[in-house]
């Protein structure tokens, strides 16, 4: 190794002129190059064709007259073009300084906010650098960027925070009845079994959540989609979920209007179905209604989950298939809701090729749940899926 190498410290770039400064050498290089090829062009070719004119004008000239004249045309030449090339690379290079350095600060002024934000302040926003549209879309995509990067630190503090209160109740539930049993107050009977049991159930379901909304929104989740009949969707959920409601005293209602085929995967559409009924049931007090419906529309079929409870703010509509959101946290956590089951739902629909959205007239109007799928026959299968439903 050499001695500049082994001196040079480790990790450190060489310093190398910025793009600014290279910019302006090459304008200057190619200024220069323009002002020498300018200069030996006309020494060669003008002195030429001024001799020709004078020749095609008949003008004679002793041979003294003529040698005065074309010493005065050659000074006259090298008088003007010098004037005129030192004038022009001068300007043009004055040009190209004033543009380096507006260009030098825009960069520097990107380059300062990108290390900005690789620290953690994604709230930092590009001003136009008004140097073209190039940059502009460059401050723009800028902006976009820092402005997902400061939403996915919100919703990952968030989701920490409330992933951490998730874990905090059911952990605290077993530690105090294990301490109750070293300490004798309590024996292992019956019931302390079961809160045990309910308690590490809820933790290993909040573990299964999690780990199945991140490979549903990284796109690894398993569908295995074939023609189904949305009715004997809307059915088997229904018939899944019917005890449950009828224990807090809900009424459950099923609706089919239509028979066009879907192509989904029945299991996982069953999980959809199941998460809808399941946030239905726990905001709809006993006496209330929920309908599980399926209808026919323009190219696609919708599974539609209404209810007649709480309803929803409209403030809260755009979030509500955001991970760990609630409407309300406190009521939420209350009735066993972890704020995962819709964005698994949105997921998979997703995985399906369709949407999910919720509507509501507010507080104490209800909620309306929809699921579009595109309808098989949109996907040239009405020969062997069934017939084309009516247009809705």
């Amino acid at each position: 190794m050499s001695k500049g190498s082994a001196d040079r410290e480790p990790g450190r770039r060489t310093s190398s002129p910025g793009f600014a400064a290279r910019l302006l050498v090459a304008q200057a290089l190619v200024l220069v190059a323009a002002a020498v090829t300018s200069w030996l062009v006309a020494t060669v070719v003008g002195p030429r064709v001024f001799r020709d004119h004078l020749r095609m004008a008949g003008v004679a000239h002793t041979a003294a007259e003529s040698e005065h004249v074309n010493e005065a045309f050659d000074t006259a030449l090298l008088i003007a073009l010098g004037v005129a090339l030192l004038a022009s690379v001068v300007l043009a290079l004055a040009v190209t300084w004033y543009f380096t350095g507006r260009l030098r600060r825009s960069i520097g002024v990107v380059t300062a906010s990108a290390a900005e934000i690789a620290h953690g302040n994604y709230g930092l926003r590009l001003p136009a650098p008004e140097l073209g549209r190039e940059f502009d879309t460059l401050a723009e995509t800028f902006n976009e960027l820092a402005q997902r990067l400061d939403g996915v630190e919100t919703l990952r503090q968030r989701m920490l925070a409330d992933l951490a209160h998730e874990m905090r109740t059911p952990l605290a539930t077993l530690d105090a009845h294990l301490e109750a049993l070293e300490d004798g107050v309590r024996s292992l009977d019956d019931e302390t079994l079961t809160v045990l049991r309910s308690n590490t159930r809820r933790l290993g379901r909040l573990a299964q959540d999690i780990n199945a909304v991140s490979r549903a929104q990284e796109g690894a989740v398993d569908v295995r989609p074939v023609p189904s009949a949305p009715g004997r969707l809307v059915a088997e959920a229904v018939r899944a979920a019917r005890d449950r409601f009828r224990e807090k005293g809900v009424s459950l209602v099923e609706q089919v209007a239509t028979d066009a085929p879907v192509d989904v995967d029945p299991e996982r559409m069953a999980q959809v179905l199941g998460n809808l009924l399941d946030n239905a049931l726990r905001h709809t007090p006993p006496g209330g209604t929920v309908t599980v419906s399926c209808r026919a529309a323009d190219r696609s079929v919708e599974l539609v989950v209404a209810d007649t409870g709480e309803g929803i703010a409209p403030e809260h509509l755009p979030y509500l298939f955001d991970r760990f959101y609630r409407v309300d946290s406190a009521r939420g956590r209350a009735q066993g809701g972890n704020g995962i089951g819709l964005t698994v739902t949105r997921a998979l629909v997703q995985a399906h090729g369709g949407h999910v959205s919720a509507a509501s007239a507010g507080p104490g109007a209800g909620a309306t749940f929809t699921v579009s799928l595109p309808a098989a026959w949109s996907h040239g299968r009405s020969r062997r899926a069934g017939p084309r439903p009516p247009r809705g």
